[in-house]
């Protein structure tokens, strides 16, 4: 575990969404059970608690996140604390709730949705651009690994249950293209793909669910590099700290229970991040 490092010690039930503000320079995260959004500063750990389950972000500038909840995306606030509904996702489907999620290069939020029990197919993954939302692929189980690579031209997506990473061709204003295809096929070797990144070099970084590891993928889809941490559920990575150098990990409780299980961790990596993407509501 060498570069693995403990960057904050609170237990998430279901630690998720990780984003480095690049304004703030500030990291942000969910615990999706508890409702709670939670950043650390120098000054120490800090929290908002909201009153259903939020999963990710984007920034929209330096005080304001679009945010992903059961119901749909929301502008918060994070010093006034008010929530400003932006457009409703699936609000009529109380047995679902959102899930991973981040902005694309042209400005517009990708989020998946899924059932609250991990129904089978119950969920989907969506695109909102400038006031207009549009259903991408369905049905989904367990939608993770929205990642864009520094060319901005592919998305990459994935169903964790299937195990298949896919790459699939934008448009000039983001919107897929044509049909799917399979990145990488974790499935067949047991590997569930989380959540994922890439850096400047066009690799993916790629957290992975009940192996407790953070993987590297050149941009052919081959393992370069791997930090296993000393947990079960590894769930989403972001890229963040002094010259985006730094590798933040979110993690999930597991049936073993450890005491190490749902912290946050921080691997120093030989590489550099893309800075997160703003979100452009438009006018």
């Amino acid at each position: 575990m060498s570069g693995v490092c403990v960057f904050d010690g609170r237990n998430c039930g279901l630690g998720e969404g990780p984003l480095w503000h690049p304004l703030r320079n500030q990291l942000f995260w969910f615990d999706i059970h508890a409702s709670r959004l939670f950043s650390r500063t120098s000054s120490g750990p800090l929290e908002w608690i909201f009153d259903e389950q939020a999963t990710a972000a984007g920034w929209i500038d330096r005080d304001a996140l679009l945010i992903a909840t059961e119901t749909g995306l929301y502008r918060y606030d994070l010093e006034t604390q008010r929530k400003e509904l932006v457009v409703t996702i699936e609000a009529d489907r109380p047995e679902n709730r959102s899930n991973d999620g981040r902005a694309d290069p042209q400005g517009a939020f990708w989020i998946g949705t899924m059932g609250k029990q991990g129904e089978t197919g119950a969920g989907a993954l969506w695109r909102f651009y400038r006031g207009e939302l549009r259903k991408l692929v369905e049905p989904m189980t367990t939608p993770n690994t929205i990642c864009f690579p520094p060319s901005g031209d592919y998305a990459f997506y994935s169903d964790t249950d299937v195990g298949r990473i896919m790459r699939r061709k934008l448009d000039s204003e983001g919107w897929p293209s044509g049909t799917p295809d399979v990145f990488l096929d974790l499935g067949k070797d047991g590997i569930l793909p989380d959540g994922a990144v890439f850096d400047v070099a066009g690799r993916m970084w790629n957290a992975q669910w009940d192996i407790g590891r953070l993987a590297c993928y050149s941009p052919e889809g081959k393992l370069e590099d791997s930090y296993d941490l000393p947990v079960k559920n590894t769930t989403c990575p972001a890229f963040g700290g002094a010259g985006l150098s730094t590798v933040f990990v979110t993690s999930a409780w597991s049936w073993r229970r450890g005491a190490d299980d749902g912290k946050t961790y921080s691997v120093e990596v030989d590489a550099v991040g893309l800075a997160e993407h703003r979100v452009d509501l438009g006018s």
